[in-house]
């Protein structure tokens, strides 16, 4: 690869609904987060060119661009080179747990059951839950109409 990797200026606009400056909840649509989850994977595997990551995406340009940014936006540092090099400047495992997950459509009691388990995620999700909840306290169930 010729070129140094440096920061770059993939220069975009972001739209307000993908940033994330004050851990506010991110809106992606399924589609865009798959995309960013194979953006994420190719440049997982070592410095792609621009134009391999185009072609492996079937994006153009400018949606290149809008994924750089948006990745950064989460965290993702992403390397490029005057080359039209890019590259992962952290691990993969660290980029896909910085990328957040498209709304899943789940209820409170889905949420419940989730938050039950004793990894890591689940204490996360416990703790947002509880947050959101107030005082963590599981509120009374509601009478039922007879």
């Amino acid at each position: 690869m010729s070129g140094r990797m440096g920061s770059g200026d993939f220069s975009s606009g972001r739209r307000r609904d993908e940033e994330n400056d004050g851990g506010e909840a991110v809106s992606l649509t399924g589609q865009r987060a798959g995309r960013l989850y194979r953006l994420l994977t190719i440049l997982g595997h070592g410095p792609r060119t621009r134009k391999q990551i185009l072609r492996k995406l079937q994006i153009d340009v400018r949606g290149f661009y809008r994924d750089i940014e948006a990745l950064r936006a989460f965290g993702v540092t992403i390397e490029s080179g005057d080359d039209f090099h890019c590259a992962l400047a952290i691990e993969f495992d660290e980029a896909v747990s910085r990328q957040p997950f498209p709304d899943p459509g789940l209820n409170f009691r889905d949420i419940q059951q989730l938050a039950k388990g004793e990894t890591p995620a689940h204490r996360e999700l416990r703790r947002r839950l509880n947050s959101i909840l107030g005082n963590g306290a599981r509120p009374p169930l509601p009478n039922k109409l007879r």
